[in-house]
């Protein structure tokens, strides 16, 4: 596909809507690639990288291995990511702590369209594809609610916790930094990239070092699980599309659960406990009505300061339909590339 410079800056854009998706608990980046058209492309891309690619390098030098993982559409995408999470990503977390209602809002809008979107892309809808979105839903379902666990701040569970959360962010319903949440790694890296920018500005040498080899340990554990599990998701559209937008519109179901804009607060976590920024952050919550959210407020609701919530269901109404929107209008967008 020959792009030009317009097309790489809109896949440039398109990345960093998937950092910034991708560092909300509860929405995903590979969610974003779906719905904006790029996602078996970012599946078959990153599956490219692998042992052959270094024959390639070796025989046919540096352009032709670049060129050979379309490394074009890579690097505009995940500069883009980068950039997000560097920027976007700090813009979102005041968001979600200050406005929540209508951040969610428009997401749940986003995603049903979504569901719709991915859905009507399976050719034939029979039996077997059936139980591949049940088996989505329930699995996308379960996850949002699990309890959150306090991991070991170790290497080799950075590790681990590295593999499932990239893994994850590359599946459309299922939250990277949700998984990370539920392992108990979510604040411990979020910990370190914390420690790292404190280290760097102190010049503490030690500190830096500790940081950096915790960080690297997460990302390359990353990498490895990014890198294998793409060659499933490859070998499972080119076997089986049908089963596996299934399966993909079924996260998407599962996860409205997880995006539902009226929560309360079951359970909080203590940022810096004992120190002077001492901070409360939600950790568990649970959904209700609208009504519900401003009538009964909770223990862990009134820790937070939220003694009185406002539903805003007219607002988060509108935010919804315009998430609902974004979706239609990709679509449109996308048919008349594909027709032109």
């Amino acid at each position: 596909m020959q792009r030009t410079t317009k097309d790489y800056l809109t896949l440039s854009v398109k990345g960093m809507a998937m950092g910034a998706a991708d560092v909300v608990p509860g929405v995903s980046g590979g969610t974003i690639a779906l719905i904006t058209g790029i996602y078996k492309e970012l599946i078959d891309s990153i599956a490219l990288i692998n042992l052959d690619l270094l024959k390639t390098l070796r025989k046919e030098g540096v352009v032709s291995a670049f060129k050979s993982i379309n490394g074009s559409f890579l690097i505009a995408l995940f500069s883009g990511i980068i950039v997000s999470v560097l920027s976007l990503a700090k813009l979102f977390h005041y968001l979600i702590n200050e406005k929540p209602v209508l951040v969610w809002a428009f997401f749940f809008g986003l995603i049903i369209a979504s569901v719709w979107l991915v859905g009507k892309r399976v050719d034939k809808w029979k039996s077997s594809t059936f139980f591949a979105l049940v088996i989505g839903t329930l699995l996308s379902y379960v996850i949002t609610i699990l309890s959150p666990s306090n991991g070991p701040d170790a290497l080799w569970y950075l590790f681990l916790s590295g593999m499932l959360a990239f893994v994850a962010m590359i599946l459309p319903g299922i939250s990277g930094s949700f998984i990370l949440l539920l392992l108990g790694a979510y604040h411990l890296v979020l910990g370190k990239v914390s420690s790292l920018i404190d280290a760097l500005s102190d010049m503490d040498t030690a500190l830096l070092l500790n940081n950096v080899i915790a960080l690297g340990v997460f990302v390359i554990g990353g990498v490895i699980g990014l890198l294998s599990f793409s060659r499933i998701l490859k070998w499972m559209f080119e076997k089986h599309e049908g089963k596996t937008l299934a399966l993909l519109t079924g996260f998407l179901i599962g996860s409205l659960n997880k995006v539902w804009p009226w929560k309360q607060t079951a359970e909080v976590y203590i940022k810096h406990q004992g120190e002077a920024n001492e901070k409360a952050v939600a950790l568990m919550q649970k959904n209700v009505m609208p009504n519900d959210s401003f009538r009964f407020v909770s223990e862990a609701d009134a820790q937070l300061g939220m003694i009185t919530k406002d539903p805003q269901l007219g607002a988060a109404i509108l935010l919804a339909i315009a998430g609902f929107l974004v979706i239609f209008l990709l679509e449109y967008f996308s048919a008349n590339r594909i027709a032109e």
